[in-house]
């Protein structure tokens, strides 16, 4: 049978504690929250493997009458992700209850990479052994900085330290391929400070780094909050120093925010960029299949309750859905891979759409290509590193 590849995101909405700059659908819970969430998520797996996008592409029907439209027998699960949140709050059999779940309802190509998210200090050597039983073959730390008082003034329950001897459990338990998270334009960094960050992380050698500009989001207490931060000229400077620490390690940028190693770079991002398939599990999990779009409840106690009979999804389930236009699916194909330092390929957009990109976004290229903020190498168009600064500008022109 040919089936097709579908990537599985999994949403742990638990942390020890917000921090100050996130917004993410997270917070703290008790243990008897938590074991609920997992068995209502076993659950959703269970459901949705019968029938993985509940809408129809074609004419918008509800998921009260819409036909089959794919279920798990059709798929290859070539990535997996379990995002948060802190998923690593979690006892570490409860996420192996659930990679069982997915094995059990899925199936797994033999080389799938499957990612957690951990933080240090919520992490033990038994519990990465129990990462490691499961299937988990890539973690992804929480670091964000070098600097302790950069850590404290983000509002991190750890500090280097904790990150240290964190890494080197999961090195001991035999974690071979590792990203961590960096993060610059904090509250009172300096070129200087973000520098140290970079170079220390990069003596570990990690396969992978993810390296993100602090984005100040209105529902977070940063927003209301007297913040010393470093302007944009810094903010600039900061990821250009990144991009060429990075390299004289051997990183290779792959992605704006993205660096790593030759052949690991993360496949399951890489599958958000190309716009391929994936469906997502858990409260405010996303999934697109089918050429539609759409996003579970944030509420987390809706979830729970969407899903108490255990045979269907309940009530108001999807907070959001979207039948994307074949205009839609061009535009998100040409800005996502616009992210890529590779660029888009002109013959994939073709083969995809039956229609030149020149002949979609004639006015819109030639401008760009002119002032030097896109180039074509290699038959592809990518974004210049001058283009790269200007990124939002450049890629609005071709929503």
């Amino acid at each position: 049978m040919n089936r097709k590849s579908l990537g599985i995101y999994i949403h742990i909405p638990f942390c020890v504690q917000k921090c100050l700059y996130c917004d993410f659908v997270s917070g703290p819970a008790t243990i008897e929250i938590k074991r609920d969430y997992v068995n209502q998520l076993l659950k959703e797996i269970e459901i949705r493997a019968e029938q993985l996008c509940p809408f129809s592409s074609e004419n918008g029907e509800s998921e009260d009458n819409v036909q089959e439209y794919g279920s798990a027998k059709d798929y290859v699960i070539d990535s997996v992700f379990i995002g948060g949140g802190t998923p690593s709050v979690l006892d570490g059999e409860w996420i192996k209850e659930i990679l069982c779940k997915l094995k059990k309802s899925f199936y797994f190509d033999k080389n799938c990479e499957c990612s957690i998210e951990v933080n240090p200090g919520t992490v033990d050597y038994e519990k990465l052994l129990c990462y490691r039983q499961a299937g988990i073959n890539r973690l992804s730390i929480g670091l964000q900085s070098y600097n302790d008082n950069e850590l404290k003034a983000l509002g991190r329950i750890h500090d280097y330290a904790a990150f240290e001897e964190t890494y080197r459990l999961a090195r001991k338990a035999g974690f071979t391929n590792i990203n961590i998270d960096l993060m610059s334009a904090i509250p009172e960094q300096t070129e200087e400070s973000f520098n140290r960050s970079l170079k220390q992380i990069c003596e570990l050698g990690p396969e992978h780094l993810s390296v993100y500009s602090l984005i100040v989001e209105e529902s977070t207490p940063f927003y209301d909050m007297d913040l010393k931060l470093p302007n944009e000229e810094e903010e600039r400077q900061m990821y250009h120093n990144t991009a060429e620490m990075l390299k004289k390690y051997g990183y290779e940028q792959y992605e704006i925010s993205n660096y790593a190693k030759p052949g690991r770079e993360c496949r399951h991002n890489l599958r958000y960029w190309r716009c391929e398939e994936y469906i997502g599990f858990g409260c405010a999990a996303a999934s697109f299949v089918n050429g539609v779009r759409w996003k579970n409840t944030e509420n987390r106690t809706e979830y729970m309750k969407y899903l108490a009979d255990g045979k269907t999804l309940q009530g108001n389930f999807y907070c959001e859905k979207e039948m994307l236009t074949e205009s839609d699916k061009m535009s998100e194909f040409f800005i996502l891979g616009l992210r890529m330092n590779r660029g888009v390929s002109l013959d994939e957009f073709k083969e995809k759409f039956g229609r030149d990109i020149y002949e979609a976004y004639n006015i819109s290229l030639e401008n760009h290509l002119k002032h030097g903020l896109l180039e074509i190498r290699n038959n592809r168009i990518a974004l210049t590193d001058r283009g790269r600064d200007l990124g939002n500008y450049v890629m609005r022109d071709f929503l």
